[in-house]
């Protein structure tokens, strides 16, 4: 049986591509989208938004625990990422609705298989951790 050589997981011009931004530094384009995509509250607003729009409000319940500052610094920074789309009805009083734009929704369903797994595998990283402070004690 013959075995074909899978396919590369990104092209090579992409790589090229990635690893132009690629300087170790805090500061790289790229690490500055993952750091956004993965912080604290970018995961939270991400997943709920994959579900439906939400009005500020609705969001920041669904979310929980969230200051109305950190939500809108990470909306906007969201939004300027072009993941998050901010619509401003001209109505009284003012509604704003926020909803993933096609990227962010691309975005959100990677972070989502991240959290999916987490979920499946907490067990087995609340083994690792008891075992290591097990074996940190006993130093």
């Amino acid at each position: 049986m013959a075995v074909s050589n899978p396919e590369p997981a990104v092209e090579p011009e992409r790589v090229t591509k990635v690893a132009k931004y690629d300087t170790g530094e805090a500061t790289c384009p790229y690490r500055l989208v993952l750091e956004h995509l993965t912080s604290r509250w970018g995961v939270l607003v991400l997943i709920e938004l994959l579900e439906r729009p939400y009005r500020f409000s609705e969001l920041r319940r669904a979310i929980g625990r969230v200051s109305e500052k950190m939500l809108t610094q990470t909306l906007q920074t969201l939004e300027r990422d072009g993941l998050v789309h901010r619509d401003a009805k001209p109505v009284i009083p003012p509604r704003v609705d926020y909803s993933l734009t096609d990227l962010g929704r691309e975005a959100a369903q990677q972070v989502r298989a991240l959290v999916v797994w987490t979920e499946q595998r907490m067990d087995a990283v609340q083994q690792a951790r008891d075992a290591y402070d097990a074996a940190k004690r006993h130093r």
